[in-house]
């Protein structure tokens, strides 16, 4: 089965070399990836759902993932709104990852 590699950095300095705020990060994070967030010293627990958590992928590294075929394209146009320097490349599947990407697609 074939998948896609998608290699990428949201963390790169931004014109007139100022760097990326740690603001803007986290904003990435939570809305990419998801996040468990409390307040009031832990009294209230809350967690910001993530693109990533409603795709099957693999994440290998930080900022490399492996997703299916189909699930793409939502992940390109997602790393552009952000500005994103974006590589994929097709990859053959491990039957590991095989697994993980048919199972979350079922």
């Amino acid at each position: 089965m074939q998948g896609k590699l998608v290699v990428f950095r949201v963390y790169k300095n931004t014109e007139g070399g100022v760097k990326t705020s740690p603001t803007f990060i986290n904003r990435f994070v939570q809305k990419f990836y998801g996040q468990d967030t409390t307040n009031h010293k832990g009294k209230y627990k809350h967690h910001r759902r993530g693109l990533m958590e409603d795709i099957a992928h693999v994440k290998l590294i930080r900022g490399v993932i492996i997703v299916g075929e189909c699930d793409l394209e939502k992940v390109l146009i997602f790393l552009r709104e952000y500005n994103a320097e974006v590589y994929t490349r097709d990859i053959t599947l491990t039957p590991e990852d095989e697994k993980i990407l048919n199972k979350e697609n079922q």
